[in-house]
């Protein structure tokens, strides 16, 4: 299917015909996020500023064409697919940082902003925008916001939510509105909240305002193996226990620390059962004092190897590693099928059993890497894409993980989002009431359901199944 002529050319004559992609081949580049699983658009549009998006937006409304916002395409639930057709609204040429304000320590970016880029940038100015998504030398801020992500440095800081203060959003009948402003605690419904995590489901982010924090004085790594996932676990528990939240909590299990030593020779003990890594930042002091703290609590539950980097290239190979975990993966198989269910951080031990068993029962490596202070799991499910059969026992395993972590009081996604992946289960956590509550609330901002169709709510459309994906590890020898 292909848009109107007339369409085409409204569209090339809003951004330039060097803007808009139409042909079957070049569209391909744009089927899918971080995934194999994908639908090609009916054209990709490249705004380069809100106008153009307004415009864009209004033509679509008028031909009742769906519209699907893109940023990097880095997402990990299907968000960016065009499952209608339609425009993939790609926004990577709007990548201007507006303003970085020191004093009120904010900063006022278009959507197509590189996450690291931004970083780097306050970082000159003594500052730093602390979700850190480990594909943040890619991802954008725009579609940071969108999916409300993550990253290590969130147990402590918060996810993306907890930083954005504004933002500009063009709505699907091309309308803009400023949501939002800087004062912490705001009068009236919390709209900047709805639209953050909506995943592109109720309007287009053009400008995003973020909330900058000091660079700490002092940072201190700590690295320590435990003989098995299940005391590394009771240790997370045990540091937050005693009030102490570190910047970062991260762990990785035997699988993981052998593909990512292999590739980064970070240090890591390949004979441990699990790794963990332990940031804690602040005043010099205060820093010292934590770590020691934190130091008592995991030699107390089993630690060995337990080492402080000595500077900052150690603590950045240290991190490497982590944030390279999946790509190195590609040393045991070429694909993976990665989730991000959540669960109170005291049934971590139950689950990653309950996880590695279903792994055996589908004759499956499974590798764990994941946000281990607040439960944010990411089982990795290894496999070859060329044989035969195997998606269904990919699909199965992952289904039951995702079982698995709801009956244990936990949630589909932590960082990921629902979008196409899972959105087929979100009756498991909600009641029909509660999900004909938000339909209502994405009816009042797009009436006619033409933003981004198919994504978070179960799709009458489609077999109420899991979504697979199937992504690339970085590391992958395909002969």
């Amino acid at each position: 299917m292909a848009l109107p002529r007339s369409v085409l050319a409204d569209l090339r004559r809003i951004v330039g015909d060097h803007h808009v992609v139409h042909d079957a081949n070049d569209l391909r580049i744009f089927e899918r996020d971080g995934s194999i699983t994908g639908a090609l658009p009916e054209a990709v549009v490249l705004p380069a500023n809100r106008d153009e998006v307004v415009q864009v937006v209004r033509l679509a409304a008028r031909h009742g064409i769906p519209v699907v916002p893109r940023g990097a395409g880095t997402g990990l639930s299907g968000g960016a697919i065009t499952l209608r057709g339609g425009i993939a609204l790609q926004l990577s040429r709007m990548r201007r940082i507006v303003e970085i304000d020191t004093v009120g320590r904010t900063a006022v970016v278009e959507p197509g902003v590189v996450n690291a880029d931004l970083q780097q940038a306050a970082g000159r100015l003594g500052l730093f925008y602390a979700p850190d998504p480990s594909s943040q030398k890619a991802c954008t801020i725009g579609g940071n916001a969108a999916e409300n992500s993550g990253g290590p440095h969130c147990l402590y800081y918060g996810v993306t939510t907890n930083h954005v203060i504004g933002l500009e959003v063009v709505f699907a009948d091309g309308s803009v509105e400023w949501l939002g402003g800087d004062a912490p605690d705001r009068v009236g419904l919390d709209l900047l909240g709805v639209l953050v995590g909506s995943e592109g489901t109720l309007g287009t982010i053009t400008r995003i305002k973020v909330r900058l924090v000091p660079l700490p004085e002092s940072v201190v790594t700590l690295m320590a193996a435990f003989p098995t996932i299940e005391t590394a676990s009771h240790a997370v528990s045990d540091v937050i226990g005693h009030g102490i939240v570190p910047a970062a909590l991260e762990m990785m299990d035997q699988v993981t620390i052998g593909a990512v030593e292999a590739h980064y020779r970070a240090g890591y003990p390949t004979d441990a059962g699990a790794v963990l890594l332990v940031e804690v930042d602040g005043l010099q002091e205060s820093c010292g004092e934590l770590s020691e703290a934190v130091e008592r609590l995991l030699r107390a539950n089993e630690a060995t190897n337990l080492r402080t980097a000595a500077d900052a290239a150690e603590r950045e190979l240290l991190w490497a590693g982590r944030k390279g975990a999946i790509g190195a993966l590609g040393r045991i198989k070429p694909n993976y099928y990665l989730h991000d269910g959540v669960v109170p951080r005291t049934r971590l031990p139950e689950v990653l059993r309950r996880v590695t068993e279903i792994g055996e029962h589908y004759r499956l490596p499974v590798a764990n890497v994941f946000h281990a202070g607040d439960g944010n799991l990411h089982p990795n499910i290894l496999f070859d894409l060329r044989e035969a059969g195997i998606m269904d026992r990919v699909g199965g395993a992952g289904e039951e993980m995702l079982r698995a972590v709801v009956e244990l009081g936990g949630t589909l996604s932590g960082e990921h989002g629902i979008g196409v992946e899972k959105n087929a289960f979100m009756p498991w956590i909600y009641a029909p009431d509660d999900l004909e509550a938000m339909l209502r609330v994405k009816h009042v901002f797009d009436p006619a359901g033409m933003l981004n169709p198919g994504k978070i709510f179960p799709d009458p459309e489609r077999a109420p199944q899991l979504v697979v994906r199937a992504g690339f590890c970085a590391e992958a020898k395909w002969w």
